[in-house]
Formats: C-alpha cells, structure tokens, sequence
C-alpha cells in the first residue's frame, strides 16, 4: 500500500504537465501556486491506481496517454461547488421578473426551456425546477438541461438524492417537506422535480448552439477558471443559445464585459442579468 503522497515531491516538469494537460482537455487555467490542489485531489486517484507519487501518474500518462486516466485527472480538478438556491437575488429575479414575462410570451405554446451550463451535482437545475412548480407551471412543457464536464457529478444529479448537509444549504425546509422524503440518511428529490432535468456531459469550449434556443442560462462561477480568449468564445457560444431577451446568469465575480455587441447588462432588483440582444 502506498505511503501519503507528498505534493513536495512533484518534479517541476511534471507541475508543468499536469497545467498543460488540465488546460488541453478542460480549457482550465491552473497557476503555478496551486500545488495543495493537485496534492489534494490527485493523491486518491494515485492511491487507487496502486503508484507511489504523483509522479508516478505523471509517467503512466506520458506513457501510456490512458483516456480514462487522463480523464480522471481533469475532473478531479474541477470544482464542483454548489448550493441549492445560491445566489437567491437572481432567483427573485426569476419568480418577479423573468417569469411574468415568459408566462405572457409563451401562452400559446406553454413551453419553456432552461440550461444550467455547469450544473455539478445538479442542485442548480433542481432549485430551478421547483421554483417554477411554486409559481404553478407545473402543467407546462419545461425542460432544463443539465450539464458538466465531470460525468462523475452528473451521476449524481441524475440520482437526486442528497445528503443532510447539502439539503442544509440554502434549501428551505418548506420545499424539504413538500419536494423530498427520507431515503436512508439521505434525502430523495421527488419523481416530477427530477422529470424536469435531464443531465448531459457538456465541454463549454464546443459549439453549444444546436442545444437551444433557451430562454436563459445559467452559467455561475465557471468563466473565473478560464484564460480571456476562452471566456470570450464560451460567451459568444452562449449568446447563440438563447432566444432574443433571454437571459444569462452569471456568478458574482463574472462579467460579460466586452461583449456588449451579444449582451445588455441590467439590473434586476439586487441581481444583475446579462440580456441577449
């Protein structure tokens, strides 16, 4: 059994491997400081393959370029932080604003569609999907679209089924009671919640277009882990998927500046809202 494996220990050129091969596959801009996060989330993918350092993997990459490892090594890097209900601003924005609006607008063919483009574990998607059973849509044709590049975490989106402390995060326990039952120590989300999502494995650097038109997106706290040219393209990609007045959502710590051409930014309330021209 292989002792702890010490980032210390990572050779230079390996540090810069691993950079260029996060960033080939995922288009994910890891710095040169970032050395606890490869010694944290790679150091149980070297335990499980039964080698001796982080090193070692490195070595079994260069030689062999396993696909499944590779894999494995670019989704362990990824941060699959998620909440239910994050970022409640732009949810009032939803229920106060952008719904009135699309329940007028789309009267005719009840039909309303929504993407969350980095989903993870898929409490985005789903706080979506009751949020519009609250405001009595339930009769309506909607579809949401789950995606990420980690199939690992779309695994369990699909599952619905969450654990005491993630149902603690920003889930109010009136929903808890009406949407979820008890199912072990976990909690099951409720059959016609899950029937609303369905979950896909999505690399945001590809042409996006063919899986609208939406009308909005969710695409929060992704475009930080991106260099500028990428986060460009995954904008203009975006602008491309979403009807005309559609909106895109953002997280706190994004813009869709320089891209004014495809967005108006407005304010919604305590949200701001990038709108599709």
């Amino acid at each position: 059994m292989p002792g702890p494996t010490s980032i210390a220990e990572i050779h230079s050129e390996n540090y810069r491997f691993l950079q260029e091969h996060v960033y080939s596959e995922s288009g994910i801009v890891l710095e040169a400081d970032k050395h606890y996060l490869f010694e944290s989330r790679l150091t149980p993918i070297v335990r499980q393959l039964g080698l001796g350092s982080i090193n070692d993997l490195c070595a079994l990459l260069r030689a062999t370029r396993q696909a499944e490892v590779g894999r494995q090594v670019v989704e362990a890097m990824t941060t699959n932080e998620t909440y239910f209900f994050r970022d409640p601003a732009h949810y009032d924005g939803i229920r106060t604003v952008l719904l009135p609006r699309l329940k007028e607008d789309r009267r005719d063919t009840q039909t309303l569609r929504f993407w969350s483009a980095a989903s993870s574990t898929g409490q985005e998607a789903y706080s979506l999907g009751m949020l519009l059973l609250e405001q009595g849509l339930g009769d309506w044709n909607i579809q949401i679209l789950g995606t990420d590049f980690s199939s690992g975490v779309l695994e369990r989106a699909r599952a619905g089924k969450y654990q005491q402390i993630e149902v603690n995060r920003g889930l109010p326990a009136a929903l808890l009671v009406k949407y979820f039952r008890r199912s072990g120590l976990d909690w099951q989300l409720s059959e016609p919640v899950r029937r609303m999502a369905r979950f896909e494995t999505v690399d945001l650097r590809k042409s996006m277009r063919s899986l609208g038109p939406f009308d909005l997106v969710f695409c929060r706290n992704v475009m930080i882990y991106f260099d500028s040219g990428t986060r460009k393209q995954i904008l203009k990609e975006l602008h491309g998927t979403l009807f005309r007045g559609g909106w895109l959502l953002l997280g706190g710590a994004e813009t869709a500046s320089g891209v004014e051409e495809w967005f108006q930014k407005q304010s919604v309330g305590n949200a701001t809202v990038y709108v599709a021209r």
